[in-house]
């Protein structure tokens, strides 16, 4: 009696309790597994989602600089551009929009620049050495340490314009403290201040 009962428990002889009993544990088992790879998976592909997020915007290339040299660009859109280092030398870029964009270190050396629209540009360090900026629209840009020598800004709109550092002529410089009014949005400066106007 003893020796059926611990059959019967034990699954050996008797077969129906204990095979079920592994049956399932193996189905149970199997799950388990099955579970564990899909969720390995999605979690697999969230990371490489994040890696590949991250090596997108997290190390986007810098701008190429780009070369426009002697170009005719009349009425040229490059509103918004990361335009850093590029350069524009002797180029005619009359009537062209550069509102918002990044003109970091850029070479307008005796470029047109008559009646283009640069404001909100980022014109730090740039060169505007004997360049045409005759009624051009400088509204909130900011100027700082650009190399404006010889540079010409007849009838130009600066209204809030930073020239912090900038190097300009004598004469221009009093002919742009006529104009000069408005503080700039990104530096907090007042124009007249940056121009040293009395």
């Amino acid at each position: 009696m003893n020796s059926k009962l611990s059959d019967v428990y034990d699954g050996r002889s008797c077969g129906t309790p204990g095979s079920t009993l592994d049956s399932s544990r193996t189905k149970f088992g199997l799950k388990r597994k099955t579970d564990y790879y899909l969720w390995a998976s999605i979690l697999s592909l969230f990371l490489w989602g994040i890696v590949g997020i991250t090596a997108t915007v997290g190390f986007a290339p810098t701008a190429l600089a780009l070369e426009y040299n002697k170009e005719i660009l009349v009425e040229a859109d490059f509103s918004g551009r990361d335009l850093t280092d590029s350069s524009f030398t002797k180029a005619n870029l009359r009537q062209s929009n550069f509102s918002r964009a990044n003109l970091r270190g850029v070479s307008f050396f005796a470029a047109n620049l008559e009646s283009a629209n640069l404001e909100g540009a980022d014109l730090t360090n740039a060169t505007l050495d004997s360049a045409r900026l005759i009624k051009a629209n400088l509204t909130n840009a900011l100027l700082e340490g650009a190399f404006a020598a010889n540079a010409r800004f007849d009838g130009a709109i600066i209204d809030g314009a930073d020239f912090t550092d900038a190097l300009l002529r004598s004469d221009e410089q009093k002919k742009l403290c006529k104009l000069a009014k408005g503080t700039n949005p990104i530096t907090g400066r007042d124009t007249r201040d940056t121009l040293f106007c009395p």
